[in-house]
């Protein structure tokens, strides 16, 4: 087996994408129900975090968290129309979205790099931004 076909049997992985689904999926459950503990829980604690959003560039785990900490807590419902997940490997992956807010004719984007730690997985990337 070559390298190219060892990396390409190890994309998506049937457990490994299991796993990085379900923790998505608590992702967004806490998300729109501003469950901030759990969205605290699910960024890796680390200077080297990051979080670019719609209206905010925020840098390491303290000013994510901080923002989290101030955020209204209406007006978070939200559509997925379409989500992409993709897992390299056993400890690297990546959740892309398409979502709307109710009552808002804009198009959301959200991108996230997962990374598997010692305490499960966690965001240690993500990307929100609006279509006009």
């Amino acid at each position: 087996m070559t390298r190219k076909d060892a990396m390409e049997n190890a994309i998506n992985l049937p457990d490994v994408l299991a796993e990085v689904s379900a923790v998505f999926a608590r992702y967004e459950d806490a998300l729109v129900n501003n469950k901030v503990d759990v969205l605290d829980e699910l960024f890796w604690d680390s200077p080297h975090t990051l979080r670019y959003g719609a209206g905010e560039n925020l840098y390491g785990y303290g000013e994510i968290q901080a923002f989290r900490a101030s955020r209204p807590a209406q007006g978070l419902a939200r559509t997925l129309i379409r989500t992409v997940i993709t897992t390299y490997g056993r400890d690297f992956a990546t959740a892309s979205c398409e979502f709307q807010r109710e009552g808002s004719a804009k198009t959301g984007r959200q991108s996230q790099t997962w990374m598997r730690t010692a305490q499960g997985w966690r965001v240690v990337a993500a990307h929100v931004s609006l279509l006009g």
